[in-house]
């Protein structure tokens, strides 16, 4: 099953960043996207994410055009079947990180996987706040935090920037794992290309232009 189609997009912003970018990406597959810094990556996965509207272009999910969607169904499809993992984990300061996985979801129905936890290696620390935590750690717990609301789909900003390269292994393991068990699909902008190299399709953004490796 197609979980997103992406077709004709292009953007700019002062400048021309991207034109002309398509991609289909189908249920237990993972697209890498590569590129030096200012290319876009970031830029492109907000808009495949719903977040940003293109200049030129379509998105579908889940065979939707999304911006054919009200907004009540827009906030409906972002809260259940799309997860965001950013470098930049924008945990609820105040609250544990026991408490930040339960705003996911007790908004989403589903319930905290102890298995998951300990897998991440965050199930000792789970009630401690996020503040005390080191980075890794809250890195680990945002993961854990959309992981937990068991999206269809999701979109991995640099989602390892934050661990070492055998933790970030171990975390590529656990996304493939859930990706097989759930029918759900990845989308992974990343500098690593060992990471980039895990994922069923890897892509290149260059010069306004994505190109498969």
């Amino acid at each position: 099953m197609t979980l997103l189609k992406a077709t004709s997009l292009s953007h700019a912003f002062d400048y021309p960043l991207f034109e002309d970018i398509s991609m289909t990406l189908n249920e237990g597959e993972s697209i890498a996207i590569v590129g030096v810094s200012g290319s876009g990556k970031s830029t492109l996965m907000h808009i495949l994410s719903s977040l940003l509207h293109p200049l030129k272009g379509n998105v579908e999910l889940f065979g939707e055009d999304i911006y054919r969607l009200d907004d009540k169904s827009l906030v409906k499809l972002r809260r259940n079947d799309l997860g965001m993992i950013y470098q930049s984990h924008y945990l609820f300061k105040g609250f544990s990180a026991y408490e930040n996985l339960e705003v996911a979801t007790l908004l989403s129905g589903e319930k905290i996987d102890p298995t998951l936890l300990k897998r991440l290696g965050i199930d000792h620390v789970i009630n401690q706040k996020v503040t005390e935590l080191s980075g890794g750690q809250q890195q680990r717990v945002s993961i854990a935090r959309v992981m937990s609301k068991k999206p269809r789909l999701i979109f991995a900003d640099e989602p390892t920037g934050n661990l070492d390269h055998a933790t970030a292994l171990e975390v590529m393991e656990i996304f493939d794992d859930y990706l097989r068990e759930h029918k759900a699909a990845m989308i992974l902008v990343t500098h690593d290309e060992a990471l980039a190299e895990r994922c069923t399709h890897v892509y290149r953004m260059q010069n306004g232009s994505l190109k498969e490796m």
